[in-house]
């Protein structure tokens, strides 16, 4: 099976290079190490000479910020980690948050037998560890021909790759048959891989890394002046967080719907793919509503729609709004952003139906009071309106969100035992 991925893959690759190329043109960064990407990473010193060395895989900017407590702790233990991530807005994050943690930062190479090994001779590492739906063929296939564990933290599977999986049992060993544990964000997940064929003995159900990321809470003065810097003026702000095409206009239908009973609020916007702007500011334009974008720095006035259109801001945004709506859920999108920072911040949550990428977790926060479902753009106007009227409602909801989330706390320890246990074998030479 191997050997016919190796077949197809640059075959595949050709195909998708235009549209790869275009949305990292957008997003930027592109010709930054562009080489890594075809294996051409420094060359590092023998692995283990200061401690074991750990390749540590996170694609964008929620895995580089969930990966913190574990690159706080394996950088006091000793450990010489090596951090690869896909998108430049992940590099730019994890470059601003851990370079002083780690051996060394790049991007995770195209998963070709040449790029592959060529990474592999040259970054040398004693255990790989893959966040979430990390599971790619011919790097599982080097880490096994090398002996080299590889750990998979955060895993999950979506609803459509599950089926997918089950109908192509040679497909899914491919993708796990490499792995020496894998720890599932829930229960669920668990379950799926182990009808997947991953013994349970490789199992260790460790909870969702992203409950316990710390977030840094703003003081009144300083969610005053981000407001300003905003141009939000006083009344009800409504969050849409990390929206998708489409749900922008549900939003702004929500704004318009709640000053209509006459409240007042605004709208706060930070679309899940900032390269999007220049399609926003279009729409915004013909609205004819006042707006402001982020990244053009501080507002001149106060506007009725401002963008958040830079990278790594979300949290503080989420602080400013009473409502947050969570983006990629309406029609017809069906796989939903995460709900948990806005959970630990203890807002009120909104989400669409389209939640099978946190199909628990939303399940979880409906049953607990701490969000509310929609159907339709429609039914999200009503919904928001309703609860911008309704503050002991939103009241209660918050409080649910901030239990339910400290329930779910301590998935960080439990997956750096599991990766403790894995080096300490390394040491004491035990097989992978």
């Amino acid at each position: 099976m191997l050997w016919l991925y190796r077949f197809l893959f640059p075959l595949a690759l050709l195909v998708a290079l235009p549209m790869y190329l275009r949305r990292a043109l957008r997003r930027g960064g592109l010709r930054a190490h562009f080489l890594q990407r075809f294996g051409a990473h420094p060359r590092l010193r023998g692995a283990g000479n200061a401690g074991p060395r750990i390749w540590l895989q996170a694609v964008s900017v929620g895995e580089v910020l969930a990966i913190g407590p574990l690159v706080e702790a394996l950088h006091r233990d000793g450990v010489e980690i090596y951090l690869t991530t896909t998108t430049s807005t992940g590099f730019r994050i994890a470059r601003d948050r851990y370079l002083g943690r780690l051996l060394g930062l790049g991007y995770f190479p195209v998963d070709w037998w040449p790029f592959a090994a060529l990474a592999w001779s040259r970054i040398k590492p004693d255990i790989v560890i893959l966040m979430e739906g990390e599971r790619w063929p011919e790097h599982l296939h080097q880490a096994r021909s090398r002996g080299v564990p590889v750990v998979v933290i955060n895993a999950r599977l979506s609803d459509r790759s599950f089926r997918r999986l089950k109908h192509f049992p040679s497909v899914a060993r491919l993708l796990t048959g490499g792995v020496t544990r894998l720890l599932p964000g829930s229960a669920q997940d668990a379950v799926r891989f182990g009808e997947l064929g991953v013994p349970a003995a490789r199992i260790t159900t460790t909870g969702n890394l992203k409950f316990d990321v710390e977030i840094p809470r703003l003081g009144d003065a300083e969610l005053a002046t981000l407001r300003t810097e905003l141009g939000l003026p006083d009344g009800r702000i409504l969050l849409g967080s990390s929206t998708w095409p489409g749900e922008e206009e549900a939003m702004l239908a929500a704004m318009q719907a709640t000053r209509a009973s006459g409240l007042p609020c605004s709208l706060l916007l930070v679309p899940r793919h900032a390269e999007r702007r220049s399609e926003l500011e279009r729409w915004l334009v013909k609205s004819g509503l006042r707006f402001h974008f982020r990244s053009q720095g501080p507002a001149s006035g106060e506007v009725d729609v401002a963008v958040g259109d830079t990278t790594g801001e979300l949290r503080k945004m989420t602080q400013l709004a009473e409502l947050v709506f969570v983006g990629k859920s309406l029609p017809p999108h069906t796989e939903g952003q995460t709900p948990v920072e806005a959970a630990a911040l203890g807002r009120a949550i909104v989400l669409g139906e389209g939640m099978s990428n946190f199909r628990g977790i939303a399940r979880e926060l409906v049953e607990e009071g701490a969000a509310v479902r929609v159907a339709t753009a429609g039914e999200l106007a009503t919904t928001l309106a309703a609860l911008a009227r309704d503050g002991r409602r939103r009241l209660a909801m918050a409080t649910a969100a901030t239990a339910w989330h400290a329930k779910n706390a301590g998935a960080a320890a439990r997956t750096l035992a599991v990766v403790r246990e894995e080096l300490a074998k390394i040491g004491a030479g035990a097989p992978n």
